[in-house]
């Protein structure tokens, strides 16, 4: 039985992404308010608009929300000092190693949830404190691990006592329900949520997602050891000639450098780096964030209906 829920306070064993460049407080209000777990971004993003996204979060919704810490931002340590000022009571972290920082979360009574990429590291910070984990598969968009989902969940859930929420690759009702099957205490929606209505990025994204069939996902940056998820465009095409190349790390980060914000902020989807995950086939119409959940959630009753 899934139970995040229970342990968050929310409605819903939904969490909504991080996503850097994108996750604001629009959209996590309205995932917070449709009863869901919503989440503001830090990557791409200065400790004041941190600060200035958590408050707008407190104006717009009286529910739960999560900030999600990436650990290798250069700011890194002001942006935590933000979210503890500001009395935030649950995050989420990833991009890094949280062990340092664990001790001064717990301190200031932080509900704290890393995102982990296997066993070993769901152990770990089962160890350091962590009240669940999320354990995102190579399906995810965006910043990916080497294992993928249907593949390691079960194991990683039964190496650990704490809930671990499945993410990657997680779109419709019948995916919820089989990440319950194999053990997942709720589920974590990114790329989902990208065609939401109140998803703040450029609308030429958003048109991409939709226009995108299941093979225009792919995978750059396995050599510079950093690999992303992301839809295929002129600068996808760029950076995999780059990598069979064998071209230099300078060369690579010549075009990969600003690829984020380029796309999510400006709109250029040939140039910029559009991050998504496998599945793109779900994403058919922009909706409202409050109607793809519930959506989900029927799936989710009608799949599981349909095998009792």
């Amino acid at each position: 039985m899934m139970k995040i829920n229970e342990l968050l306070g929310i409605k819903y064993p939904i969490i909504q992404g991080g996503m850097a460049n994108t996750s604001k407080s629009e959209l996590a209000a309205a995932v917070s308010n449709a009863g869901g777990l919503g989440q503001v971004a830090t990557g791409g993003f200065s400790p004041d608009e941190v600060r200035e996204e958590i408050r707008k979060m407190k104006d717009l919704t009286d529910k739960p929300f999560s900030v999600n810490l990436v650990l290798m931002h250069p700011q890194i340590e002001e942006i935590i000092d933000v979210v503890i000022e500001e009395g935030v009571k649950i995050i989420t972290c990833g991009a890094g190693n949280p062990a340092p920082y664990f001790e001064k979360w717990l301190d200031a009574g932080l509900k704290v949830i890393p995102v982990v990429g296997n066993i070993k590291m769901a152990k770990k910070v089962q160890d350091l404190g962590a009240i669940a984990c999320v354990f995102e598969g190579a399906e995810a968009g965006g910043h990916i691990g080497a294992l993928n989902t249907m593949a390691a969940l079960p194991a990683i859930v039964n190496s650990v006592d704490i809930p671990v929420i499945s993410a990657g690759g997680i779109y419709i009702g019948k995916q919820v329900l089989a990440a319950e099957i194999l053990g997942a205490g709720g589920v974590q929606l990114g790329t989902r949520l990208l065609v939401g209505e109140e998803t703040p990025i450029h609308d030429n994204y958003k048109k991409l997602l939709l226009e995108s069939k299941d093979s225009d996902s792919v995978v750059t940056g396995y050599g510079s050891g950093h690999p992303v998820r992301v839809i295929k465009n002129k600068l996808t095409d760029k950076l995999l000639e780059l990598e069979r190349k064998g071209a230099s790390s300078e060369e690579f980060e010549k075009y990969a450098a600003g690829a984020g914000p380029r796309a999510a902020r400006e709109g250029d989807v040939e140039w910029g780096s559009v991050m998504a995950g496998e599945g793109l086939e779900y994403l058919t119409k922009i909706e409202p964030v409050k109607d793809i959940i519930e959506n989900i959630l029927k799936e989710y009753e009608e799949a599981k209906n349909s095998i009792q």
